[in-house]
C-alpha cells in the first residue's frame, strides 16, 4: 500500500508540472509564468521560432506544408538539443507568416490559399521579437521557418544579424543555411528519370510531395497521381509556366512523389539540420556559409520577379498608408 501510494503521488506532482513533461527539459514558453521564464539559463536555453507561411501549393497539397515540415523539424532540434547534458529548449508557437508565395513566380499576386507579408513586415516581425529576446537576455535562438522564396530567407537572415551585432547572442536562419543540403539530397535520392521529369522544380514537385506525403498523408490529395507534370529547365522557364492562365500553382512532376521517397529525403536532411544546429551550439561560424536568401541574385529573370513583387508590395504599403492618413491615425 505505501509503495502505491508513493506512485499515486509522483504521478499527481507529473500531472501538475506545467512543462512538456516532468523530465525533458522542453520547454513551451505558452504554457509557462513569468517566474519560470525568468529561471532559465540563458547560456544554455535554445529558443526555437518555428514558422510556416500560409501559401498555395496547388491542387494536391495543404497551404500549411512548409509549416508541417517546420513543425516536425523544431521537435527533432528540440529532441536534440535536450540530449545534450543542462541544455533546454524553449518551444515558441509556430508563427504562421512568409513573403513570396510561388505565385508570385508569375505575378499572380492574388491566389487562392496564399496569405503573404510583405519583405518589410516579415523582417520587423522577426526584429522586434529579436529585440524581446536580445533585452531578455537569451543568447541562443534557432529560427526553423520552411520556405523557398529567397526573399523571405533574407528577411530571417537581417533579423538574425541584427540580434547578433546589439546582442552579442545568435539568431540564425537554419533553413537558410540548409537549402543546398536539402538539393544534393533530391539530387542524390531521386534517379536520373525523376530529376529529368521534375526538372528545376522549386515548389510542390517530387520533392516537396513526397515530404508531405511522408509526414502528413492525409492531407494529399488522391488526385496526385494524375497531375500532369509542368516541367522547366530554368527559372526562366518556371516564370513562363507560372505566367499561364490556367497555372494550377506547382511545377515539377508531383506523380512521382512516394511516402518512401519523402522518408529517405527528410531523414538525411533533418540530420543535417540537427548537426548544423549542434555545430553552431559547440561555437561553429555559421556567418560564411552560403545563404539562401543570396541564391538567384543576378539572374535576370528571378531579378525581375523579385522587383516586381516589391513593388508590388510597395503599392499595399501606399494604399494602406492612405487608409491611415485619411482616418488621421497616422
Amino acid at each position: 500500500m505505501r509503495i502505491a501510494s508513493c506512485l499515486i503521488c509522483v504521478t499527481l506532482v507529473t500531472a501538475a508540472l506545467p512543462i512538456s513533461t516532468a523530465f525533458a527539459q522542453i520547454y513551451h514558453v505558452k504554457e509557462m509564468n513569468t517566474e519560470q521564464i525568468r529561471a532559465l539559463n540563458r547560456e544554455k536555453t535554445v529558443v526555437l521560432l518555428p514558422g510556416g507561411i500560409l501559401e498555395q501549393h496547388g491542387p494536391y497539397l495543404p497551404s500549411f506544408a512548409d509549416g508541417y515540415m517546420s513543425e516536425r523539424l523544431t521537435q527533432q532540434l528540440a529532441d536534440a538539443i535536450v540530449a545534450r547534458p543542462g541544455w533546454k529548449a524553449l518551444v515558441f508557437p509556430l508563427i504562421p507568416l512568409g513573403n513570396g508565395g510561388a505565385n508570385f513566380i508569375g505575378q499572380k499576386y492574388s491566389f487562392a490559399g496564399n496569405y503573404n507579408v510583405r519583405f518589410t513586415t516579415l523582417r520587423v516581425i522577426f526584429m522586434d521579437l529579436a529585440t524581446e529576446l536580445g533585452e531578455q537576455g537569451f543568447r541562443w535562438v534557432f529560427v526553423v521557418h520552411h520556405h523557398g522564396a529567397p526573399a523571405h530567407h533574407r528577411a530571417l537572415d537581417q533579423a538574425g544579424d541584427y540580434f547578433h551585432d546589439l546582442y552579442g547572442g545568435q539568431m540564425v536562419n537554419l533553413v537558410g543555411l540548409a537549402m543546398p543540403v536539402l538539393r544534393e539530397v533530391e539530387q542524390e535520392v531521386l534517379t536520373e528519370e525523376q530529376r529529368e521529369e521534375d526538372g528545376a522544380s522549386v515548389h510542390a514537385g517530387t520533392s516537396e510531395t513526397s515530404r508531405i506525403l511522408f509526414l502528413r498523408p492525409d492531407l494529399v490529395s488522391s488526385a496526385i497521381k494524375g497531375a500532369p507534370s509542368l516541367t522547366g529547365r530554368s527559372f526562366a522557364e518556371l516564370v513562363r509556366i507560372a505566367r499561364e492562365k490556367d497555372w494550377p500553382g506547382y511545377f515539377g512532376a508531383p506523380r512521382l512523389a512516394s511516402a518512401a521517397l519523402g522518408a529517405r529525403i527528410w531523414e538525411r536532411y533533418s540530420s543535417a539540420v540537427v548537426d548544423l544546429a549542434l555545430k553552431i551550439l559547440d561555437g561553429f561560424d555559421y556567418h560564411e556559409m552560403p545563404r539562401h536568401g543570396n541564391a538567384l541574385k543576378g539572374v535576370a529573370a528571378y531579378d525581375a520577379v523579385e522587383e516586381a513583387a516589391l513593388e508590388h508590395e510597395r503599392s499595399i504599403e501606399g494604399k494602406q498608408q492612405e487608409w491611415l492618413r485619411e482616418k488621421g491615425l497616422e
